[in-house]
């Protein structure tokens, strides 16, 4: 008898190891299941199939609470009512499933049948059988969710089992957990990403760039034309017009504004240099090689390449730039692997290339390719009229940077409109900058423009075409400003000035002292 007990006994032992062997080896590949993919609902149902053919426990389900209405939905189900899950929905404290959340407990019910507050939504259970129910929790947090299932047949061992439904539960809370704050940070990253997009497309669209002249106008409409296709663009102009903005606008107003904007100036790097920034090089191709490279043009593949003072460039890498626009197609310095690439080309130059080419500086190829749609940028003379709108953009521009209010009088604007400005738009900015760090008070007057040094090389344009006419009787005006606006268009003769003012020669010359006016000697 004693023997017979002993046997019993092993043979219980054996069981109760056998199971402990299977239950571990089914976490095992549930913890597998769970890292494989960054797919929730998939991963889920793998895990309920994986349970359903190994684990004898059928029907497992899986519901999370809705963070916008606390409701619990049901994400994975494993049967044949799997497809309708979208649609079962449980309030908070409803059914069985929803006292186990609210309880924070686990729920195991013998017989369905006897349990009043068994639902039955899904419509899939055998009323005949056990139900288990644990919470989804991270330790001793708030549970935000259910895992659930019915074990294939009546069991004793219930209790182990919902032992064991428990660690697989917290397996899936934190794989939730780190579903969640992924799919989080994605999100976040996505609205940066756009908030991106939209702050830099404004930046560079036709907003920033001033200008209501007529040449001006012509210069919108053609970058609104050519934007829309993969054309390539040379914009030519003096240093200073502002070519690399309107490279961004074409760029950024383009369906590859997605896509990379890599940038190049070709004028600041020698041959052997430029090869290796626009084509890339292998491992060990020169001294200094010590890993692989992309070149620009891999780099702004689906993208825009802007190559700026490209008529800076050798006639020996010219011919090496002409296949890689005509094919699309180079190889790496050091490498001989042909690389094809999909880019659109914008260029820029502020030489007269006609003339490079009939003196052979230039190849007539090279500049039909790149010549296909050419944008010419006016000088800043040639559009006076827009000094007044540049010059107050510039100014607010300065504004944030030196984190101060800035403003600028008319009689400094006018100033600023005689002059001839062979630095263009660039030299109108750097002169504002200067008169901005000479003005203590943050007013930019006639006087601070004279002290940023623009006096000294003053070219003027005749009084009675100087722009704009000023209403001398403007009350708006306060006296300084009026008797520098007389004394201008009197071409600084003080008699004249005092007779447009309805003054005494004797009344202006005391004005301009006690005003500090620097007159101009002519």
């Amino acid at each position: 008898m004693i023997a017979t007990k002993h046997r019993a006994n092993k043979k219980n032992g054996e069981t109760r190891e056998n199971r402990l062997e299977a239950k571990l080896d089914i976490l095992y590949q549930v913890s597998r299941v769970l890292s494989r993919s960054l797919n929730l609902r998939e991963t889920l149902s793998e895990v309920l199939k994986l349970l359903h053919d190994q684990g004898r426990l059928q029907y497992g389900m899986v519901s999370l609470i809705d963070d916008e209405n606390n409701d619990l939905q049901v994400i994975a189900l494993h049967g044949h009512a799997a497809s309708r899950i979208e649609t079962v929905r449980y309030r908070s404290g409803e059914g069985v499933v929803g006292d186990i959340v609210n309880q924070a407990e686990p729920v195991v019910v013998p017989r369905i049948a006897d349990e009043p507050r068994f639902l039955g939504r899904l419509g899939v259970y055998d009323v005949n059988l056990p139900f288990i129910g644990v919470p989804i929790q991270l330790g001793k947090n708030e549970p935000f969710g259910v895992f659930a299932a019915q074990p294939a047949e009546t069991d004793e061992l219930l209790n182990e089992q919902a032992r064991f439904l428990e660690m697989i539960a917290n397996l899936i809370a934190q794989t939730v957990h780190l579903f969640r704050q992924i799919d989080h940070e994605q999100r976040a990253l996505r609205e940066e990403r756009d908030h991106l997009r939209r702050t830099v497309k404004g930046k560079h669209g036709f907003d920033t760039i001033v200008g209501h002249t007529e040449v001006m106008h012509t210069v919108f409409e053609q970058v609104r034309q050519v934007a829309k296709w993969n054309t390539t663009v040379l914009i030519r102009g003096e240093s200073g017009t502002g070519k690399e903005l309107i490279a961004n606008a074409i760029h950024y107003n383009s369906p590859r504004s997605n896509g990379p904007f890599i940038k190049l100036n070709c004028a600041a790097l020698p041959d052997n240099l430029l090869e290796s920034e626009l084509f890339g090089h292998e491992k060990g191709a020169f001294t200094g090689a010590v890993s692989t490279r992309k070149g620009r043009f891999e780099q702004a593949d689906g993208g825009t390449l802007f190559l700026d003072e490209i008529g800076e460039i050798s006639a020996a890498f010219q011919a090496k730039l002409l296949r890689v626009l005509q094919e699309g197609e180079f190889e790496r310095v050091g490498g001989s692997k042909t690389y094809c690439v999909d880019t659109r080309i914008i260029a820029a130059t502020n030489r007269n290339l006609e003339e490079e080419v009939a003196n052979g500086k230039f190849r007539e190829d090279l500049y039909y390719r790149l010549n296909v749609m050419p944008i010419k940028m006016p000088a800043l003379r040639e559009r006076s009229e827009d000094i007044p709108d540049l010059a107050d953009f510039l100014i607010k521009k300065i504004a944030r940077q030196q984190k101060r209010k800035l403003a600028i009088t008319d009689s400094a604007i006018r100033l600023l409109i005689r002059y001839n400005w062979p630095g263009n738009v660039r030299e109108l900015e750097n002169t504002l900058e200067r008169a901005a760090i000479m003005s203590e008070k943050g007013e930019i007057d006639r006087d601070m423009i004279v002290l940023a040094g623009l006096e000294e090389k003053q070219v003027f344009v005749p009084v009675q075409e100087a722009k704009p006419k000023i209403d001398l009787h403007d009350p708006n005006l306060s006296e300084r400003e009026r008797v520098i606006a007389a004394l201008e268009e009197a071409g600084w003769v003080q008699a004249k000035a005092a007779r447009l003012l309805g003054m005494t020669p004797r009344q202006i010359a005391y004005r301009i002292q006690t005003l500090n006016i620097k007159v101009r000697q002519i």
